[in-house]
C-alpha cells in the first residue's frame, strides 16, 4: 500500500500525505534552520517535483505540495542529499521540535535542540502524532502560545527548567538533565494513559486529573512572556511573514541568493539570520501592521480534498477588513489544520456554507451556521456581532 493512501497523521518526508493539489512532503529543518545551500535546494526541488508550491507551517516546517507517485522517489534522494530526511518514519513523526528562532551563537539553544534530535532518534517512545517538544530557552518566552507538549525554558533568573504544558510550574534542572527530564516527562505522558487512539496532549492529559509524580514535578515559575513577533529587524536578522503560509518556490530561491541561513517560526513567518534588509518577494509580510497578519487560513479548495471553500480566497477579502484587534481563522473543514487553538472569529466551511464560532476553535458550538461567502464579504460586521 503506497504511503499516500493513508490518512489521518502530520505528513512527513518518507510518508506523505495525499491532498488535492498531489502529495503533500512536510520537510522538518534540524534544529529549525536551514543553511542557504539547503534553500536553494529546497526551491529547486520544490520545482522540479511538486507544484513549486511551499507551505510553511505552524509546526515551523516546511512543506512540498503537488508532488506525484512517480516523483515522490526523486525528491526524497533530493533531501537526502540535503541533509534533510530522518532514518526512517518513526524517528521522522518523533522529531516534532520547535526552536525560537531568537538564539544566538554560543548560547545552549542549538546545542539542546541537537541532543534532544539525538535522544528522540534513540527512543522507543510511541508518541501521539502531533506530541511536541519546545525549547524557548531565551530570557523571554517566545512560543508560550505555540503547540508543544514538553517545554525546555528558562526561569527568571536564568536557569534551565523542565515543564509540563498545561502545568503553571517547571523543575529546575541542570545543563546535562535537560534533555532527558524531557523524555521522562514523555514517558510519563505515555505511560499514564495519555494517548487514546493515537492521540493526545499533554494539556488536556492534565486537565484532566493526571498528577505528576514528584520527581517531574516542580516549582519553579517560568521566565515572562515575550509580545507577539512581528516582522521587521531584530539582532538575529529580518523576520518576514508568508501571507497565509504558502510562498512560490521563487520566493523560497530569493532567500538564498542573500547567502544567509533561514530559522523557521510556528507563525509562518522566517528569519533571514544576519540580514538588514527586509526581503522582498511575492507573498511576503514585511510590515509590522499588514492586515494579512490577523488572518490564518488552511490550504482550502481545490488544494485539500476535505476542504468545502476556498479559504484563502475569502481570508484575503476579509483580512482589511475586521478590526485591528480581531484574529481570524478561516478553516475549510472541522479539522482545523491551520490553528487547533481559539480564535476570536473562527469560519469554518461545510456543505451548506460557513459556520461562526466566536472566541473559539473548529471543534466549538458555532453561534450561526450557514453562512454565505458574498454575504459575510458584503457585511462582515456579522462577524463580530454585528446583526
Amino acid at each position: 500500500m503506497s504511503a499516500s493512501m493513508v490518512k489521518g497523521w502530520c505528513p512527513g518526508a518518507l510518508r506523505p500525505m495525499q491532498s488535492g493539489d498531489g502529495l503533500v512532503v512536510r520537510v522538518r529543518p534540524f534544529g529549525g534552520r536551514l543553511e542557504a545551500n539547503q534553500i536553494a535546494g529546497l526551491a529547486e526541488l520544490a520545482e522540479r517535483h511538486g507544484n513549486g508550491l511551499i507551505d510553511v507551517t505552524s509546526r515551523a516546517n516546511l512543506q512540498i505540495r503537488g508532488v506525484s507517485e512517480e516523483t515522490h522517489r526523486p525528491l526524497i534522494d533530493g533531501l537526502a542529499q540535503l541533509q534533510l530526511l530522518d532514518p526512517d518514519t518513526d524517528i521522522e513523526a518523533r522529531r516534532n521540535i520547535l526552536v525560537t528562532p531568537f538564539w544566538t551563537v554560543g548560547d545552549e539553544t542549538q546545542a539542546l535542540a541537537a541532543e534532544l534530535e539525538e535522544a528522540l532518534a534513540d527512543s522507543a517512545l510511541d508518541l501521539p502524532t502531533k506530541f511536541g517538544f519546545a525549547i524557548d530557552d531565551g530570557k523571554s518566552r517566545v512560543l508560550a502560545g505555540d503547540s508543544a507538549d514538553v517545554r525546555i525554558e528558562r526561569d527568571r533568573g536564568g536557569r534551565l527548567l523542565v515543564r509540563a504544558d498545561g502545568a503553571r510550574f517547571g523543575h529546575s534542572v541542570a545543563r546535562g538533565e535537560a534533555v532527558s527530564t524531557a523524555l521522562a516527562l514523555a514517558g510519563w505522558f505515555v505511560a499514564s494513559g495519555g494517548t487514546k487512539g493515537g492521540r493526545g496532549r499533554m494539556a488536556a492529559h492534565i486537565a484532566a486529573g493526571a498528577a505528576l509524580p514528584a520527581a517531574l514535578r516542580g516549582e519553579t515559575e517560568p521566565a515572562p512572556v515575550m509580545p507577539a513577533s512581528r516582522p521587521g529587524h531584530y539582532p538575529q536578522g529580518a523576520l518576514v511573514g508568508v501571507a497565509f503560509g504558502q510562498m512560490l518556490h521563487t520566493t523560497l530561491h530569493q532567500f538564498s541568493g542573500c547567502g544567509h541561513a533561514l530559522r523557521m517560526t510556528p507563525w509562518r513567518m522566517v528569519l533571514s539570520e544576519g540580514k538588514r534588509e527586509m526581503p522582498n518577494g511575492a507573498g511576503l509580510i514585511t510590515e509590522p501592521h499588514d492586515p494579512a497578519l490577523r488572518v490564518i487560513a488552511c490550504s482550502g479548495a481545490p488544494r485539500c480534498r476535505e476542504a468545502h471553500a476556498d479559504t484563502r480566497a475569502l481570508a484575503a477579502a476579509l483580512a482589511p477588513r475586521i478590526a485591528l484587534d480581531t484574529k481570524l481563522h478561516v478553516s475549510g473543514c472541522a479539522k482545523g489544520c491551520a490553528r487547533s487553538g481559539a480564535s476570536a472569529v473562527t469560519l469554518v466551511a461545510t456543505s451548506a456554507g460557513f459556520d461562526l464560532v466566536r472566541n473559539g476553535s473548529t471543534r466549538d458550538e458555532p453561534v450561526l451556521r450557514g453562512l454565505n461567502c458574498a454575504d459575510i464579504v458584503s457585511d462582515p460586521s456579522i462577524l463580530v456581532g454585528g446583526h
